[in-house]
């Protein structure tokens, strides 16, 4: 089946809102810590799976606040199912993003650079 990009951006875009709403507002898992923000979902074109990539910041354990996602993604599906009207409702796959500790540290190693290059 062909992926109809503009629909489906559409379709990631409003898991992505609601999912993030969802994680922040209705989660009361005592064992996930942090901060955790949803950054890109990415969902197969028949809309059985959702790639859910979240970054996490002030986390104690990333794998933690990982496992334990997973362990509440049926109860975050249902929410999803209540607010966002699919024929089929995704299984959501959670991933860490690790993107922005990424950009983080290229951001460290260039401001070293320009500490160095005025020393000089």
């Amino acid at each position: 089946m062909p992926k109809n990009s503009n629909r489906m951006n559409k379709v990631d875009e409003e898991l992505k809102r609601e999912i993030g709403i969802v994680i922040s507002q209705e989660l009361k898992d005592p064992q996930i810590t942090g901060l955790i923000s949803v950054t890109k979902v990415d969902t197969t074109p028949d809309l059985r799976f959702a790639r859910v990539y979240v970054s996490m910041i002030n986390a104690k354990s990333n794998k933690g606040n990982l496992a334990r996602l997973k362990k509440c993604s049926g109860f975050i599906r249902t929410m999803i199912a209540k607010r966002v009207n699919l024929r089929i409702t995704p299984e959501l796959v959670f991933l860490f993003d690790e993107s922005i500790e990424y950009g983080s540290r290229i951001d460290a190693i260039l401001e070293s650079i320009t500490k160095d290059m005025k020393k000089d």
